[in-house]
């Protein structure tokens, strides 16, 4: 049976938040809660949140964690190079939104990755990917043709890098090592804007056209 996904909107900067729900079992994840969300709320009764996936410690992708923590109990994923930016509003970049969004306090992880870890989940494989030059910590998540991409890439563009941390060399290197790999069938679901493939952004993407 394949994942039932849903996604919501969230956050000031329109970030996407994703509800994979296992159907079969009811259990769920979800992944980079950028704000609270009654909709979302609503959303988890009769599912069971085991999981929240963090691809990395901007405040536009964790805003939400401790509220579905709180209600939820969910352990939350999040690479060790970033484990301190949860809790930093700093180094998450609340801070510099001043009065737009309340700084961001999340505590640590529950699960440190470093990436490379191939594990199960929701009955099916998951595999991360580090993947730095938007954030030093940045992951992805890899569900068979399915992957959950962050900042990293999205359709016919690539994440920022003039962020503390970033650098856009890395960048680029990270979406041919661990995305351009991957089948040209397989879905990518970004952090912002609609979801795309592999294949489309091998073609169509003009930063990655040289």
């Amino acid at each position: 049976m394949a994942l039932n996904i849903r996604t919501f909107v969230v956050g000031p900067i329109e970030t996407n938040c994703y509800l994979v729900v296992d159907d079969k079992n009811k259990n769920a994840v979800v992944v980079d809660p950028g704000d609270t969300c009654a909709e979302l709320e609503e959303a988890l009764d009769g599912v069971t949140l085991t999981d929240i996936l963090v691809t990395h410690a901007h405040f536009d992708h964790i805003a939400g964690v401790s509220r579905l923590v709180e209600l939820t109990g969910a352990r939350v994923w999040a690479h060790h190079l970033e484990a301190d930016w949860l809790d930093d509003p700093a180094r998450n970049l609340s801070a510099a939104m001043g009065e737009y969004t309340p700084a961001v306090r999340v505590g640590r992880p529950s699960v440190l990755l470093q990436g490379g870890e191939t594990t199960t989940l929701l009955e099916r494989s998951l595999r991360v990917a580090h993947t730095p030059g938007h954030t030093p910590g940045h992951v992805i998540y890899i569900f068979d043709d399915v992957v959950f991409v962050g900042d990293l890439i999205f359709c016919a563009s690539v994440g920022r890098t003039d962020f503390p941390g970033g650098d856009s060399r890395t960048l680029l290197e990270s979406i041919r090592d661990q995305v351009l790999s991957l089948p040209d069938e397989t879905r990518l679901l970004p952090g912002h804007g609609p979801w795309t493939t592999v294949g489309h952004e091998r073609q169509n993407n003009p930063f990655l056209l040289y």
